[in-house]
């Protein structure tokens, strides 16, 4: 998972840089057609540092930008849910991230301390690779969905071993909330 709300608050705005009716034509976009957006921006940025600072140290600079702006989007997110963030309000958020069809999920389980499901079809996945950036879309997408809680409340923590964007058949979400018995 992983950005911007869907409605938009004056006070995140303002820190974006934004007036509240631009936030708000943002935040109207899906999550899937703002990775794109994004993807088009940061393509030839990121062939940009790599030939002038070789692929490890652009993946490097692009991993540590996007992790920034996954953990304040997730600061907002927790921001417009009045600081009352827990798992379950997290688990509220996934409908986001499947607009458009962008992913096919199955929920195995949802419980106050644990939200476990697998992605079986990732159109964000698909898009990357269509645009040439199969390189980089783990860093684009699969690595906001861990960070994005630090931002969202850091009691919640992902583990993941296996995502479609590196090949595998399907992509293994298992949050849990710390300080919560099994």
């Amino acid at each position: 998972m992983s950005d911007v709300p869907t409605s938009g608050g004056e006070a995140s705005a303002a820190k974006a840089g934004l007036t509240a009716e631009a936030q708000a034509s943002i935040d109207a976009l899906g999550i899937l057609t703002r990775r794109r957006i994004e993807a088009e921006i940061i393509k030839p940025i990121y062939e940009e540092m790599v030939a002038r600072f070789g692929r490890d140290e652009a993946r490097a600079v692009l991993r540590a930008a996007v992790t920034k702006a996954a953990v304040e989007a997730g600061r907002r997110y927790a921001e417009r849910a009045g600081g009352k963030t827990d798992l379950e309000g997290f688990a509220a958020l996934l409908p986001q991230w499947q607009q458009d069809g962008a992913l096919e999920v199955e929920v195995l389980e949802r419980s106050g301390n644990r939200f476990d499901y697998d992605v079986t079809r990732c159109r964000y996945a698909e898009m990357y690779r269509e645009m040439g950036l199969a390189e980089i879309g783990d860093i684009l997408s699969c690595q906001r969905d861990g960070t994005f809680c630090q931002g969202y409340d850091p009691r919640i923590t992902l583990d993941r071993t296996t995502t479609i964007m590196q090949g595998a058949r399907r992509c293994d979400f298992r949050y849990r909330m710390a300080g919560k018995p099994e």
